[in-house]
């Protein structure tokens, strides 16, 4: 006798998203027959017909949109009982307080968070967006487990004395640019290139980076100055000019602009650091091992 089984509910769900049982066994990674199978086999289990096949894909029936509905609650409740399983080995157990400098979490945290989700599903990860003055003096006073910043040319000597410095990320600075500029498209440009350009510069609190033009400009034009990364990338977007981004973050720039590296020999270069106490715990060693893996993963 047919029965429900949570691999012919992970298929009729799939269906259901992608529109086609072709398009299901793809995404899957089974055969068409074999998803064939697990429905005719689910609508012999349940003694409803879940899918009309049509000219091109296929429709839901009322059964199949409610075999579908539940069919979420259950599997996301198998993979909630398999996650907290998983956190019982797991001798990572707890909460990690971890900071960042504003580029740093467009990209770089959020996946680090998310890869951590998976490899110490016990630990809890509280986040604080910050400068890093501030950064450097929560994990002093014992309110950061992590900080992450930024270092090198163009930045403050920040004192790390008695600190923790663990390299994250070796990317550098580069230049967002619109669609439609002469640079768009290209994976890099002379920093000769960029003398006659606007820039959309940024402004923060004394002692965090100032990102405006190409560090190594002179008088360069500043077009405007905002606070936001996503006020910067929307005037940049919108053709009003371009801006300095760290290179760690190009991946969150929205439709419509481009990040292009620049060729500088005069440009010292900076660097992504993750600060911990002296003696970091077991879940601060954790979040810094799992920052250099996603950065590894970023390193164009």
């Amino acid at each position: 006798m047919a029965e429900v089984t949570l691999e012919g509910l992970r298929v009729c769900r799939e269906i259901a998203l992608q529109g086609s049982f072709t398009a299901a066994a793809r995404a899957l990674g089974y055969s068409q027959p074999s998803v064939s199978r697990q429905v005719a086999a689910m609508e012999s289990a349940l003694g409803y017909r879940l899918f009309v096949r049509e000219l091109r894909g296929v429709s839901v029936t009322p059964a199949g949109t409610r075999v579908i509905e539940h069919a979420a609650r259950i599997l996301g409740a198998v993979s909630s009982l398999h996650h907290d399983l998983k956190a019982l080995g797991d001798k990572l157990a707890g909460r990690v307080a971890v900071g960042a400098f504003p580029a740093a979490m467009s990209v770089l945290v959020p996946r680090t968070v998310a890869r951590l989700a998976v490899e110490h599903p016990g630990l809890v990860v509280a986040l604080t967006e910050a400068g890093t003055p501030t950064l450097l003096r929560d994990v002093r006073g014992n309110r950061l487990d992590v900080a992450v910043i930024g270092a090198g040319a163009g930045l403050p000597d920040y004192d790390l004395d008695g600190l923790g410095r663990h390299r994250v990320y070796a990317g550098d600075l580069c230049v967002a640019v619109p669609d439609g500029h002469r640079l768009a498209g290209r994976a890099e440009a002379c920093v000769s290139e960029l003398v006659n350009e606007v820039w959309i510069a940024g402004t923060g609190s004394a002692g965090d980076p100032q990102f405006a033009a190409w560090p190594t400009l002179t008088d360069p034009v500043i077009g405007y100055r905002v606070r936001s990364w996503p006020a910067r990338l929307g005037l940049v977007g919108a053709g009003l000019g371009v801006c300095l981004l760290p290179a760690l973050s190009a991946q969150s720039v929205p439709s419509g602009v481009h990040c292009v590296h620049v060729d500088d020999p005069a440009w010292l270069g900076r660097r992504t650091l993750a600060v911990t106490g002296a003696r970091p715990s077991a879940a601060a060693r954790a979040v810094v091992a799992a920052l250099r893996a996603v950065a590894g993963e970023l390193s164009p």
